[in-house]
């Protein structure tokens, strides 16, 4: 797969029914923003399903190529088979499959043809989140070479969770001060050891900016590599907490340099690269995307430093 998950960052959901949508999906009316997913599910009225496919029909042919990463999420799978039947569908990187299960996985891969390069975000909002059998029937199906392919990422959908629990969060409160708290621990458990990464559930107050950034740490706390964005004043604060600081960078080229001690300290903190080798190369590869927050970290000097001493 060359799309690497990481490349996500903040996605933005916009209805598929929006009269700019040529102008949204190109980045033209939102500058910055790496990804954006064109709904057609909770987010458009059930009776205006067939004005977002007529709108979707009449953009993609004027999709620009050089546009931010652009997925849809078809409502059901018969709007999957007639997005797959769209002129210009070409320029859609993949879909975003809502409620996914087993079952309806299962119906998904039978509607896109064979050969095509379309990507899929399967997203974990059913019942079946809270049964662990349920998790691990579904994990295998993801995991069979045919379906692994077309998989970038699993999305967590906060709110149907939420919705299935008769919860909604407070004002001021993060996930993870939720009962969804140790559900998302247990998708990573579930998911991230098997190669899968996972995507971060919507944050429903854009206007505070402050518990978002919060909520934004701790998304990162559990390995999760992007994050709905529902407004895009939310894109640029969460991209902001995905820079690295320096003091990981420079802890994640010590632990990946070739004459790297087996165990050696930098800073008081243990590095052994047998076990940190895959966190550092994904602190690189984000460095890379979003940059470092400087002032930090200890310095170069410091490092090698602490790494001469280590032997």
């Amino acid at each position: 797969m060359s799309l690497s998950p990481l490349r996500l960052g903040a996605s933005l959901y916009v209805p598929a029914t929006r009269s700019d949508l040529v102008a949204v999906a190109n980045g033209q009316r939102l500058p910055g923003v790496r990804s954006i997913i064109l709904c057609t599910e909770d987010s458009v009225h059930a009776d205006h399903v067939g004005h977002a496919l007529d709108n979707l029909a009449a953009a993609l042919p004027q999709i620009a190529p050089d546009g931010p990463l652009l997925f849809i999420r078809p409502r059901t799978q018969a709007v999957l088979a007639r997005l797959l039947a769209l002129p210009g569908i070409e320029a859609v990187h993949g879909f975003v499959l809502p409620k996914t299960t087993q079952d309806s996985l299962r119906d998904a891969l039978a509607v896109l043809p064979e050969g095509s390069p379309h990507l899929l975000m399967p997203t974990l909002e059913t019942r079946e989140v809270f049964d662990p059998a349920a998790l691990a029937a579904l994990r295998g199906l993801l995991m069979a070479p045919e379906v692994r392919r077309r998989i970038l990422a699993l999305r967590i959908g906060g709110n149907d969770l939420f919705n299935l629990l008769s919860l909604r969060r407070r004002p001021g409160r993060t996930l993870y001060d939720t009962a969804l708290g140790p559900v998302i621990a247990a998708l990573v458990a579930a998911f991230r050891p098997f190669g899968f990464h996972l995507t971060a559930p919507v944050f429903d107050d854009f206007g505070d900016i402050d518990t978002l950034r919060a909520e934004v740490h701790r998304d990162l706390e559990h390995g999760l590599v992007g994050k709905t964005a529902i407004h895009p004043v939310q894109v640029a604060p969460i991209e902001r907490e995905y820079r690295v600081s320096s003091g990981e960078v420079t802890a994640a080229r010590c632990i990946l340099g070739e004459d790297a001690p087996a165990v050696f300290q930098i800073d008081r903190v243990m590095c052994e690269p047998a076990t940190h080798a895959a966190w550092a190369r994904q602190v690189l590869h984000q460095a890379a995307l979003y940059g470092v927050a400087e002032g930090d970290g200890v310095s170069a000097g410091e490092a090698r430093e602490a790494r001469a001493l280590a032997g």
